[in-house]
């Protein structure tokens, strides 16, 4: 994985989440971007790489919410590593892989997320609409998975040198 360039796909993905996704809400739910771009990098990179990616772009959403610091972090991070470590049981990657990774890893970073808020005494994080929000969210994530995938591996990845021997490889 390029740093920089990692670096700087974070921070622009954070600038989305508070600038443009809130004026592009489903159902009055946004999706989590940062959530869904660590657990493409965790599917890419592996779960140590994914839970740095979670962290950093959690912690760097968590500046935006009213909720205590750290929470968004902890979250994005243990379900990027999550990821990680299914995808490293997994033979082949069906072409669906990212719709069903961007959905499971929206739906258990919205139970996570909900479940430290719960641990720490978040005032109102649980309530009447707390299941369905997660759900919507869930589905934009998996709906938006696919370009995030796809960006995770045309940017962050690093070019492979030419094997000997082979023209063109």
């Amino acid at each position: 994985m390029r740093p920089g360039r990692t670096a700087l796909v974070v921070a622009t993905f954070v600038i989305l989440q508070v600038a443009l996704f809130p004026h592009l809400r489903v159902g009055g739910v946004v999706p989590d971007l940062g959530l869904v771009l660590a657990a493409a990098v965790a599917y890419r990179h592996g779960p140590e790489a994914g839970a740095v990616v979670g962290f950093a772009s959690g912690l760097a959403y968590d500046l935006f919410l009213e909720t205590p610091t750290g929470m968004a972090a902890i979250t994005y991070a243990l379900t990027a590593y999550g990821v990680g470590v299914l995808q490293a049981g997994m033979l082949r990657a069906p072409a669906w892989i990212p719709v069903a990774v961007g959905f499971g890893a929206g739906l258990a970073g919205g139970l996570l997320f909900v479940a430290v808020g719960v641990l720490a005494g978040v005032a109102g994080i649980w309530a009447d609409r707390t299941l369905q929000v997660v759900v919507v969210s869930a589905v934009y994530d998996a709906l938006l998975a696919p370009g995030v995938f796809w960006l995770v591996r045309r940017v962050l990845d690093r070019p492979h040198a030419p094997s000997a021997g082979w023209p063109g490889a």
